[in-house]
């Protein structure tokens, strides 16, 4: 779908992008993550021909980017871009002509929409008298209104609280299901894994993570285990096959971490801590995608 080569951008004396190059297959929920200020609207605003790149390509659908692609891409910025002052049924309207539906199909699509998302009595409301969620609900509705092949959805979920963001959510999946390919930017790592496929970490200016959500947390995997036992407390020896990281009781609950040591798997616990204890969990604590985020930034600065 999208296949960004070695794009450079440089804004007076500062790098915004060096030479980050990503593959985002049809189909895809791609998250696009950093901290503020990485570089992650700098590409967006270069995949929708905002701004132009320094050097670099872009292919969509293996055509060199180009204006005729503007119509197949649904982009909502961080800064949201509805005007204050104006009935937020018409502006939808209005943005949806210049995507190329008529005023009919328009306004039988924003009402449908509307209607989804529960807001059918803001048509004649001015943006000024909504919060700040209401109207990043109407600024999504104009972005998949023409029913884009690639939405572009930067912070998606800034300005919305824990039920709304969680309605959003659901309605990017559906899209999904439907056939769009969805990128969106954040610096919150809460939803990346329950909603993309890929990643891609980008940090001062330069891409040094991406791959498959799963792929990576894989390659992560340290032999880290949680349990949860009751019993008598372990005497822990030069037997017992892992090293103990943290160990906590609560009445006759026992929580550990621990490490296995080299050569040993899950079941050597087990075989260890069967004839001592009531073994209620044993878990690999595969690290999240938080937590490599944090890693890997910790290791770039």
């Amino acid at each position: 779908m999208l296949s960004i080569r070695n794009i450079v951008k440089q804004y007076a004396g500062h790098r915004a992008l060096s030479d980050v190059s990503l593959e985002v297959k049809s189909g895809q929920v791609y998250g696009l993550l950093g901290p503020n200020g990485a570089g992650k609207t700098s590409l967006i605003r270069i995949v929708n021909q905002i701004t132009a790149p320094d050097s670099g390509e872009i292919y969509f659908d293996g055509q060199k980017l180009n204006q005729s692609h503007i119509g197949r891409i649904g982009y909502m910025p961080e800064e949201r871009g509805l005007y204050k002052k104006m009935a937020i049924g018409e502006q939808i309207i209005y943005l949806a002509r210049l995507k190329g539906l008529s005023y009919e199909e328009a306004k039988r699509r924003i009402k449908y929409w509307f209607e989804k998302l529960g807001i059918e009595s803001w048509w004649d409301k001015n943006v000024e008298e909504l919060s700040k969620g209401m109207s990043q609900k109407a600024q999504f509705v104009a972005t998949v209104l023409h029913e884009p092949d690639l939405i572009i959805l930067d912070e998606p979920f800034s300005g919305f609280d824990p039920v709304n963001a969680d309605v959003i959510k659901d309605e990017i999946l559906e899209l999904n299901k439907k056939g769009s390919t969805i990128i969106f930017s954040t610096h919150r790592m809460e939803s990346v894994e329950e909603l993309c496929d890929s990643i891609a970490l980008i940090h001062l200016s330069h891409k040094i993570l991406d791959g498959r959500v799963k792929d990576i947390r894989n390659s992560y995997r340290n032999g880290t285990y949680s349990i949860r036992y009751t019993g008598n407390q372990l005497i822990n020896n030069s037997l017992q096959p892992y090293t103990l990281l943290e160990e906590t009781q609560d009445d006759d609950v026992h929580q550990m971490r621990i490490q296995l040591n080299p050569g040993t798997n899950a079941n050597d616990v087990l075989q260890y801590l069967i004839p001592q204890v009531q073994v209620e969990m044993l878990q690999e604590a595969v690290p999240s995608v938080h937590e490599i985020f944090i890693q890997k930034v910790n290791q770039n600065q």
